[in-house]
């Protein structure tokens, strides 16, 4: 791959990290203590980026520096194995086949279909789904996003404003991590970029039988603003443009789930009975 090959697959790179996430290049510089224009440059691969704003930029989402120089990333497995394995001394290293067969055979995983976890961008109806299955089922209904304010005594936007991506992140897999520990049973509405962060959504699907509830573009828009949130999107002139970006660069990971359930074009009523027909037992 040549210099000029490798910058622009570079730039697509954290242009593609940054979607996922739902972040502007606005956003992104400011916690990466850069200029926006020069985010544009390195996205559009013309930007020769020094090693220190670098690991700048992968602090800002949330991601080890060799995520973003790797000439080939690694795959979700491979990343979550290597994080594994580099826990353990070499003897360990000989009991890793038994450790993990053992794990995947334990009581977690066969309370796996007792725990819903709905998935998908923001505006697609998890919330409103969500109660309405919890409530079906006589079960807890968790909102993660809550979760997480609980945990950090903070807003949203202020954890993520003040105290940046990786924050949030950490909160956010502390948050998911307790509701297993503390309920066998439950139901619960992610965050629309928690399918980005490999340790999390693993062990999401580990632990829960996952839900994608889909919507078309402009059907996830249209909710958001009745909803009066504009969020990722309120500093971008190109709203649906990123909205698009950032539903296209998702839903290879949205579509990991176990099942899926469009909420387009149908009504609260009809969306329940497919989502209720698709759950385990």
């Amino acid at each position: 791959m040549t210099d000029e090959a490798y910058l622009r697959a570079f730039g697509e790179r954290i242009r593609a990290e940054r979607a996922r996430r739902g972040m502007s290049r606005k956003l992104l510089a400011d916690h990466a203590g850069i200029s926006e224009r020069y985010i544009t440059q390195i996205e559009s691969g013309k930007g020769n980026i020094s090693l220190v704003l670098l690991r700048h930029v992968a602090s800002a989402l949330g991601l080890p520096l060799a995520r973003l120089v790797d000439d080939e990333p690694p795959s979700a497995e491979m990343t979550l194995v290597r994080q594994f394995l580099a826990r353990l001394s070499p003897a360990q290293l000989k009991e890793a086949h038994a450790s993990l067969a053992a794990r995947f055979a334990s009581d977690a995983s066969l309370l796996r279909s007792q725990r819903i976890a709905l998935v998908g961008l923001r505006g697609a109806g998890k919330t409103t789904l969500g109660a309405a299955l919890a409530k079906a089922k006589d079960v807890p209904f968790f909102e993660l996003d809550r979760e997480i304010e609980r945990l950090s005594g903070a807003s949203m936007g202020v954890v993520v404003e003040l105290y940046g991506q990786q924050a949030y992140r950490r909160y956010e897999l502390q948050a998911l991590q307790e509701l297993l520990e503390s309920h066998p049973q439950f139901v619960v509405a992610t965050g629309g970029s928690l399918v980005s962060e490999t340790e999390t959504y693993e062990l999401l699907l580990r632990h829960c039988f996952t839900v994608w509830i889909r919507a078309t573009p402009e059907e996830h828009m249209e909710r958001v603003l009745a909803q009066g949130d504009r969020r990722p999107m309120a500093a971008s002139t190109q709203a649906m443009d990123d909205l698009r970006r950032i539903l296209e660069e998702r839903t290879p990971l949205y579509a990991r789930a176990d099942v899926v359930v469009d909420t387009g074009g149908r009504s609260e009523k009809e969306a329940m009975r497919e989502l209720v027909t698709k759950l385990p037992g």
